[in-house]
């Protein structure tokens, strides 16, 4: 018998069934399995076939004919308490992905479930549901981490999160990079550039081949938003070689656990949401690249200094009109405890430039101050907790938002965690010889830590209790985690406190 035990030890790699595997070329689960978007009453189950995850034409050596997929929910992992089935059709249209959409399920409840295709059993996973509406006695545990280049190290990162057994991962963008081979990779690439359908089906393909990556899914529900690598470097909506953007959208949707709401058209694809845990947290994943005005002084995403007053124009928007009306909307009817943004990019000020000069990137909010204005302003008004959940930058910072960052008296209005990287930068640093005057460049910044990891967080009705972890390699394999970086947020008071 496979125990819950074998599935947190890493036995999602031997199929977590008891039942005898055939030839290893017979597998169609080498992608193994997910669920995600969690709800009172639902969740997403999701799988892809592939007997052959890096074949050129990004259509996992599977058949161009429907294959039948049956799959199971159960109470307990050994399937004695089966509570729904089904069976869907994986076509070669959508690369033989399942998105299994379930409702009606008990809330706060702990679920597994598995696929059969071919005869052949997939790995086991274990999901969640959401709390019920206004519960909150049920403490969120959450994992968050971004930028995943499979040829910059390995994915250990993950594994360590799948040890925490979270109730819940955020992604918060890079989940591929669409770069063609590195000259001196960690890790070989197969592909080149990712420019066609073929090729990001082929990039997520073997990223989901990884053992470590495969283990974080199946074990608890994932809120995934993207970020430019997702389609293309420095990305900002529309403006790519013809179909290259559609491509990249379609293969994004077959890849994840994302609802039907998420299937692209074409070119149209709405990543931004909310997901609702009881009423102890409202996670809020923003898209930060497809509505956003172009870079200001026409200078892309590298750093301005202050003669670009073009970043303060009152008009310009990170975020898009509609999503920034949404965004207040769902602020301002939330009664959660707590109001998560997830996003992509450095929403606090950051001078990056040492010393009497200034220097902001164009790509953060630093280049979007009149959103990001409108955004602590909205969060001000309506009195939320905010915490914003940050990716991008490839390593761990903490600080807090101010009301007005111009005005050095200005109050801070929500906190801001910034993820490091799973693999992207390499092994890095604790600090660098610059860090110690750039924090002091930056005084609401409070913590940085320059390696790779994910951050762990804790919400209850008091409090956020956040850990940062690390690793001190990713260019080899079987690294052990450890907390850089401690901070406790307590609900009505926006600012950091180490414990």
């Amino acid at each position: 018998m496979i125990t819950r035990r074998a599935l947190f030890a890493g036995g999602l790699s031997l199929g977590l069934s008891a039942l005898p595997r055939r030839a290893p070329l017979s597998d169609p689960f080498r992608l193994g399995v997910a669920s995600g978007e969690p709800t009172p009453g639902g969740v997403v189950l999701w799988t892809r076939l592939a007997m052959e995850p890096t074949a050129p034409d990004g259509l996992g050596g599977m058949p161009s004919r429907p294959v039948p997929v049956h799959w199971q929910l159960a109470k307990d992992e050994n399937f004695r308490h089966v509570v729904r089935r089904g069976t869907e059709q994986a076509v070669p249209d959508e690369a033989h992905s399942v998105h299994v959409e379930l409702d009606g399920l008990q809330p706060g409840a702990e679920y597994f479930y598995r696929f059969k295709a071919d005869g052949e059993l997939s790995p086991i996973g274990r999901t969640l549901t959401a709390p019920a509406p206004g519960t909150r006695t049920r403490a969120l545990n959450l994992a968050f981490t971004s930028c995943a280049d499979y040829q910059s190290g390995w994915f250990t990162a993950y594994r360590r999160m799948a040890e925490d057994e979270p109730d819940l991962i955020a992604f918060l963008g890079d989940y591929v990079y669409e770069y063609g081979p590195y000259q001196h990779p960690v890790r070989d690439q197969a592909g080149g550039e990712c420019l066609d359908l073929a090729g990001y089906r082929l990039r997520h393909a073997q990223h989901k081949s990884d053992p470590d990556l495969r283990l974080a899914h199946a074990v608890a529900p994932w809120a995934v938003v993207w970020d430019d690598h997702d389609i293309a470097n420095a990305w900002m909506g529309g403006e790519l070689e013809p179909g290259r953007q559609a491509a990249a959208f379609q293969a994004y949707y077959e890849n994840m656990p994302l609802r039907r709401a998420q299937k692209p058209e074409g070119t149209r694809l709405r990543m931004y949401r909310s997901l609702r845990w009881g009423a102890v947290a409202n996670l809020h994943l923003l898209d930060t690249r497809q509505y956003r005005d172009p870079y200001a002084c026409a200078d892309g995403a590298g750093t301005v200094g202050p003669e670009c007053v073009e970043r303060f124009a009152p008009g310009r928007t990170i975020l898009g009109k509609a999503q920034e009306e949404w965004l207040d909307g769902e602020l301002s009817r939330s009664r959660a405890t707590w109001d998560l943004l997830g996003q992509q990019v450095f929403l606090m000020e950051m001078d990056w430039v040492n010393g009497a000069g200034e220097g902001y990137s164009n790509e953060g909010w630093d280049g979007y101050v009149a959103s990001r204005d409108r955004l602590a302003a909205a969060i001000d008004r309506y009195g939320r907790n905010g915490v914003v959940l940050t990716g991008d930058v490839h390593s761990h910072w903490a600080g807090e938002v101010r009301r007005d960052f111009r005005d050095p008296e200005s109050k801070p209005v929500a906190v801001e965690l910034v993820t490091t990287s799973v693999t992207s930068a390499g092994d890095g640093l604790d600090e660098y010889p610059n860090t110690a005057a750039l924090l002091a460049e930056n005084p609401h910044v409070k913590f940085f830590n320059g390696r790779r990891g994910y951050v762990q967080a804790r919400l209850t009705q008091r409090e956020m209790a956040v850990d940062f972890r690390s690793l001190p390699r990713v260019t080899t394999p079987g690294a052990t985690a450890y907390t850089s970086g401690s901070f406790v947020v307590e609900a009505g008071s926006p600012t950091l406190f180490a414990p």
